[in-house]
C-alpha cells in the first residue's frame, strides 16, 4: 500500500500551471515543511517534502493555500527521473496529493509568525513543557495550545496497554 499522511506548513506559495490541450488540468506544486518529532544534535528541525496536486486539488491550492499555511495532506509517493540540461540523470520523489485540509483556524494562522524557506527553516517558539498527567486525569482547559488543540504529553505511549 502506498499511502502518506503529512502535516506541515507551506514554504512558499504554490507554483500553479495548467496543462495544454482541450481539457487543461491544473497542476499545483508546493513544498511542506514537516517538523521532525525527534532529532539528533546538528540535524534539521524539519523535512521539506515536495507535493503535487492535480485537477480540483490543484485549483484548491491555487485559491486557498499560501506560504505559512498549515495543512494536512494525504496521498501517495511517486518517484521519477529526468535528464537535466547538463546530461545528468536526476531522481525525484513527490507526494501526489489526494486530499488536503487546513490544520489550524484562521485566528491561529493569523498569529503565526514563523517563516519557512527551503534552506533556512525557522520554527515558532516551543510552548512551555506540560505537566505529565496520569491516565485517570483530564487536562484542564488552560493546557490547550492557542490553536485549540491540546499538546500530547511525552511518554503517554508507555502508559497505554494497546500500543
Amino acid at each position: 500500500m502506498n499511502k502518506v499522511i503529512l502535516m506541515g506548513r507551506l514554504t512558499r506559495n504554490p507554483d500553479v500551471r495548467y496543462s495544454q490541450g482541450e481539457k487543461a488540468t491544473c497542476v499545483a506544486r508546493y513544498t511542506l515543511a514537516v517538523n521532525r518529532r525527534f532529532r539528533r544534535e546538528g540535524d534539521q528541525d524539519a523535512d521539506f517534502i515536495n507535493c503535487v496536486a492535480f485537477g480540483r486539488q490543484g485549483e484548491f491550492a491555487e485559491k486557498y493555500l499560501k506560504q505559512g499555511t498549515k495543512i494536512v495532506i494525504s496521498g501517495r509517493i511517486q518517484t521519477g527521473s529526468y535528464t537535466n540540461r547538463d546530461g545528468i540523470k536526476v531522481y525525484t520523489t513527490d507526494v501526489v496529493v489526494e486530499e488536503q485540509d487546513f490544520a489550524e483556524s484562521k485566528a491561529a494562522a493569523a498569529n503565526y509568525s514563523g517563516g519557512y524557506q527551503q534552506n533556512s527553516y525557522q520554527s515558532a517558539p516551543a510552548p512551555a513543557p506540560e505537566p505529565q498527567p496520569t491516565m485517570t486525569s483530564r487536562p484542564a482547559p488552560s493546557e490547550a495550545v492557542s490553536d485549540g488543540f491540546m499538546t500530547i504529553p511525552e511518554g503517554i505511549e508507555e502508559e497505554l496497554p494497546f500500543i
